[in-house]
């Protein structure tokens, strides 16, 4: 999972693990967080938001692209591709749950990618980094 641009955003809810986990992988939650339209494409092979489930990302006058959940393991990990439709390279984002002693989570999210025209990841990630920093915690208490 090498990429030349990484953004990094860590947050501790008040809310368990099992709580932040559903908010996180119920696709039309995200919408805030990114700052985007998004609209779920498939449901998972095996669950509604597991591996497999997709959905369509619409930030702005940009065309929209598609995001897969790769890994979904129950209230602790979550990862995700670009799967259709992005001008970004190797994009991938990974989230993971830990328990605080308090009963809180305790969430460190890592996305990683690269695009084609010089100077666009950067521009990209300084986005990413402002959206996710101020939205997660709109996600869950």
């Amino acid at each position: 999972m090498t990429t030349p641009q990484r953004v990094h955003v860590t947050h501790t809810f008040t809310s368990d693990p099992a709580t932040v986990f559903e908010k996180l992988s119920e696709h039309e939650n995200l919408g805030p967080v990114f700052g985007a339209k998004i609209t779920r494409v498939s449901d998972g092979a095996t669950s509604r938001n597991g591996v497999g489930s997709t959905r369509a990302l619409k930030i702005g006058p940009l065309p929209a692209f598609h995001e897969t959940t790769t890994v979904a393991e129950p209230h602790t990990l979550i990862e995700y591709a670009i799967s259709k439709g992005s001008p970004l390279k190797g994009h991938w984002g990974r989230q993971v749950l830990t328990p605080t002693a308090n009963g809180g989570t305790a969430l460190d999210y890592t996305i990683g990618f690269d695009a084609p025209i010089p100077g666009v990841a950067g521009l990209v990630g300084k986005i990413l980094q402002t959206s996710i920093s101020k939205g997660i915690g709109k996600l869950a208490p």
